[in-house]
């Protein structure tokens, strides 16, 4: 799994798909410096953003939910001492969760 955030990712596809960012932008009906700041991680993008985008590069949406989710989980507690047990314990009760809605 790659450590890259959402917004790298994002532009590398596009890079990739030889997409200028004036014309992503009008496909998401946005301008093209909010387009920029969120390739950036200036600007936090939304689900259904990430999902227009994964249409408009035709790549994995799932893949990029997962970096999007990620990225959101990350900047909440990056600068919090208990950050990382915080999170062991977050994958534990998601865990317990899931198997609780299966029974």
């Amino acid at each position: 799994m790659s450590i890259e955030t959402i917004g790298e990712k994002l532009r590398g596809l596009r890079e990739a798909k030889t997409l200028p960012l004036r014309k992503v932008a009008a496909l998401l009906d946005i301008d093209v410096a909010i387009l920029s700041k969120m390739e950036r991680g200036e600007r936090k993008l939304s689900k259904d953003i990430v999902l227009k985008l994964a249409d408009i590069y035709e790549y994995n949406p799932d893949e990029l939910l997962v970096l999007f989710l990620s990225d959101k989980i990350m900047y909440e507690i990056q600068d919090e001492d208990l950050g990382e047990k915080a999170l062991k314990v977050a994958e534990k009760k998601v865990k317990y969760l899931k198997a609780k809605k299966s029974k």
